[in-house]
């Protein structure tokens, strides 16, 4: 399929080499992600009014789709908070305190516990869940808490749900889009997440146990224990009934909310509604009971804890997103109807020029993949992996099963996401471990990169 590249093709590209150039050298990359857009749209539209509407616009289509995953951050903080006044976070956490020993058992205790919740709800949900209650304890633990996020994103946003063997989204897009039998992907997707995040987590693991080597962070542990002990003698000295009963009362409502998902096979959206809304309603139970009439006003400042938190995680990704929004489907909704989908388009161009064997078209795949995964979304260039993997693969006598799947290693690992500092997954992670989005994507970058280099030419050498 001919595509024809125009000058907004390749300022766009120009745009993403600055991009890229400007993370690996630990620069901020909020400004040129808003003079691509300015520029982009000044070139297509052909005017300074069409220019900086296409600004606002990007920021408002990113803004739209990356607010559910805002708001749960926000309400999980402010639940967290007000659990914290009542005292009861102190004592939920308790027990895990004491199964997270130490950094070594935390990485891989929160890696596996968020892999195996991501397969059954999603990662997204399964973060809220998992990382709000347990990175805190994971870090007091000793474990870097930007290595907690690794650690959930990369088992979570990588393994999990590039794999997809439950829920089967990802390779259900793939197969129906080009009349593969349903679940036929399943046998290559498997062995490839597993490779993958088998490689990236322990090169994470590796980089984790340097990081704890270091003399500041030895320097920040020591204090970080003497905080612990002194909490843990400010528990036993307080004996407040009502945080022992939320205490009791929130972990038995989210398990419950757990088995509701289960049977009532909640997935997606529907799940991060559910633990949005549950932790919700404990924000509004925590205040009532613990400051009776004062609820009124307390309430307010919890939920302003936690949406000044979560604005502070997005506030730098949202127009980061709406850049690359340019290059998926978004951009009608930014450029105006009839405005190409340029990432899509530049990956349409790559594979008109891969030669035609399985090394270079596993890898080309691959790399496409990785590029459509840049818009944030993972999922959105599926179906375009699918058809160049039956349009180059079938004719060569390729495994196309086999093709497909690198494909999609690319674009889930990449969009879905630990390589994509704006994608909804690593944006979650890092909302609720505290980090910068642009510091989990280039701490998680060689791991990744490796993982899907190594699990891509196992499928060359045994299914190609």
């Amino acid at each position: 399929m001919e595509v024809n590249l125009m000058a907004v093709h390749w300022i766009y590209l120009l745009f993403i080499g600055i991009i890229i150039v400007a993370m690996v050298m630990k620069r901020e990359v909020v400004l040129p992600s808003l003079i691509g857009i300015f520029i982009i749209g000044l070139v297509y539209t052909g005017s300074l009014i069409g220019a900086s509407q296409a600004l606002f616009n990007g920021m408002l289509v990113a803004g739209e789709d990356l607010f559910d995953i805002m708001l749960v951050i926000a309400l999980m903080v402010a639940m967290l908070k007000s659990m914290e006044d009542i005292g009861a976070d102190r004592i939920m956490v308790a027990p895990a305190r004491r199964l997270m020993s130490n950094p070594n058992v935390a990485f891989w205790a929160l890696g596996i516990l968020m892999y195996f919740a991501a397969i059954f709800f999603w990662p997204t949900p399964a973060t809220a869940l998992v990382g709000a209650i347990l990175i805190p304890i994971a870090v007091k633990s000793g474990l870097p808490a930007l290595s907690a996020a690794m650690a959930v994103n990369i088992l979570g946003h990588g393994m999990a749900l590039s794999g997809d063997w439950v829920i089967q989204g990802a390779p259900g897009l793939a197969e129906r889009t080009i009349g593969l039998a349903e679940g036929s992907l399943l046998p290559y997707v498997i062995p490839l997440s597993l490779i993958t995040g088998g490689v990236a987590s322990i090169m994470a693991f590796i980089i984790m146990r340097r990081d704890i080597k270091s003399p500041e962070f030895i320097l920040e542990q020591e204090k970080r224990m003497e905080e612990m002990e002194a909490e843990e003698e400010e528990m036993e000295e307080e004996s407040n009934p009502k945080g022992r009963v939320f205490a009791v009362l929130v972990p038995l409502a989210f398990f419950a909310a757990i088995i509701a998902m289960v049977v009532n096979q909640i997935r997606g959206g529907g799940s991060t509604a559910l633990i949005g809304g549950v932790g919700l309603l404990f924000l509004i139970a925590g205040p009532v009971v613990q400051h009776g009439n004062e609820s009124l006003e307390k309430i307010v400042d919890y939920l302003r804890h936690g949406f000044l938190f979560s604005i502070k995680i997005f506030s730098p990704i949202i127009p980061i997103a709406a850049f690359f929004f340019l290059g998926s489907s978004s951009c009608c909704d930014i450029l105006g109807e009839g405005a190409p989908a340029l990432l899509f388009d530049l990956g349409q161009a790559l594979a008109n020029v891969l030669p035609l064997n399985a090394f270079f078209l596993a890898f080309g795949n691959l790399l496409i993949g990785i590029i459509t995964g840049l818009d944030g979304s993972g999922f959105s260039g599926l179906p375009m992996i699918a058809s160049l993997g039956e349009a180059l693969g079938g004719p060569q006598g390729i495994n196309i099963h086999a093709l497909v799947a690198v494909g999609q290693m690319g674009a889930v690992w990449s969009g879905g996401g630990c390589l994509a500092a704006w994608s909804f997954g690593l944006v979650a992670t890092a909302g609720v471990s505290g980090v910068s989005p642009l510091e989990l994507a280039r701490k998680n970058f060689i791991p990744v990169v490796t993982g899907l280099v190594v699990s891509t030419i196992f499928a060359v050498i045994v299914w190609m």
